[in-house]
């Protein structure tokens, strides 16, 4: 198969959806990687070492858009959406849900778009989502312990305090992996601690690991906003699989937070958790909204672009090699977790969740499944 590994365009993008390494295992096995050059430059994966490792290197972006599948880190930009043909695999994060005019797009293009963040494992987990929730959740608080800086409009509190003044109060509102990265560095700085979530069991379960210097709490509307407005930092950690994340935070509460205090939303790649929330980037992150300083980054792994991609390989690459190995069509039939991952199929949005969230209709699965199983006996013939 020949696969297209382009260079990401997200504002202060330096990941790269394949290693030298991967190119390594996927020309050994038969199969043509295009990469556009200065991929990886930035995070020290250079051109030589594609090349070296195999891959066909290319100025042309549009030639790498010529490939049959292809595999990225980020969501389409504009920019790239003219680039791709009908019938194409793109396996990358999507985040559908707040996008409407993206979707729409790869919906018009007859793409087969196959999303990281909605894969499922054999005990229901987000493999591909894992990694980089554990990575957004520790750089939440080193990005929310810069935004408390005065020059940086925060109020000058150091999370972890200093002898003789109490450290600074952090919340977090869910407590899945992004809540628990975030609760250990903060915890690790020294700064008070709060988690809430809803799922008693997973209180219980951080409550035991960690100990009593974390705080746990029971989530609803009138204890973030009592918690809230005592916090220095806020961390949004929420999510829904595929859908758009739940509006807890509600711009009332932003309103009775600290002067000064910070908002880091995590679940701003599936449209925020805050009323106040709207997307950012990393040339320019923050803004403020009612003396609150908002840190809304939607690639945040990106910051740490180098560690990311390392970890997002070690997760992605064996579908990868499922996909060269088999073509999309047999690779989704042999595991209903990475079917899961289909979010939109041939001119069809086959995710329940942004058909919900964005008003589609929805192509069950199931049918996907009959639809891939008529295509696999078609080439058998």
């Amino acid at each position: 198969m020949n696969i297209g590994v382009p260079k990401e365009i997200k504002d202060h993008e330096y990941r790269v959806g394949i290693t030298p390494q991967g190119v390594q295992l996927l020309a050994s096995q038969g199969h043509k990687v295009l990469v556009q050059e200065d991929a990886g430059i930035r995070i020290g994966f250079s051109n030589e070492m594609y090349q070296q490792a195999g891959a066909t290197m290319t100025t042309s972006v549009e030639e790498v858009y010529s490939a049959p599948m292809i595999v990225k880190v980020k969501e389409p930009q504009t920019a790239e959406i003219e680039l791709f043909h009908q019938g194409q695999v793109l396996f990358s994060y999507l985040h559908l849900a707040p996008e409407a005019a993206l979707t729409q797009a790869l919906l018009d293009k007859k793409i087969v778009g196959i999303a990281y963040e909605t894969i499922t494992d054999k005990q229901n987990r987000l493999p591909l989502l894992i990694p980089m929730s554990e990575i957004a959740g520790r750089i939440a608080i080193q990005v929310g312990a810069v935004s408390l800086q005065m020059a940086n409009g925060g109020n000058g509190t150091l999370l972890g305090g200093t002898p003789g003044v109490i450290p600074g109060k952090v919340l977090i509102v869910g407590g899945g992996v992004v809540g628990t990265e975030s609760a250990k560095m903060a915890m690790g700085l020294g700064a008070d601690v709060t988690i809430m979530d809803i799922d008693l069991n997973r209180l219980r379960y951080l409550n035991d690991t960690m100990g009593p210097a974390l705080k746990t709490c029971y989530s609803d509307e009138q204890k973030i906003k009592q918690l809230a407005a005592d916090a220095d930092l806020v961390v949004g950690a929420v999510l829904i699989p595929g859908k758009q994340a739940p509006k807890l935070i509600s711009h009332e509460i932003i309103q009775i937070m600290k002067p000064g205090s910070v908002l880091v939303d995590v679940a701003i790649d599936q449209g925020g958790c805050a009323e106040t929330s709207k997307a950012t980037t990393h040339s320019d992150p923050t803004y403020i909204v009612d003396d609150v300083v908002h840190y809304c980054v939607a690639n945040m792994p990106g910051a740490c672009a180098r560690t990311s991609t390392q970890a997002l390989t070690n997760a992605t690459f064996p579908y990868v090699l499922e996909l060269a190995k088999k073509g999309y069509q047999q690779a989704l039939l042999d595991d209903a977790g990475f079917l899961n991952g289909l979010n939109v199929y041939h001119g069809q949005v086959t995710s329940q969740a942004v058909a919900l969230d964005l008003g589609y209709d929805y192509f069950s699965l199931d049918s996907v499944v009959l639809d891939l199983q008529q295509m696999s006996l078609k080439k058998a013939v």
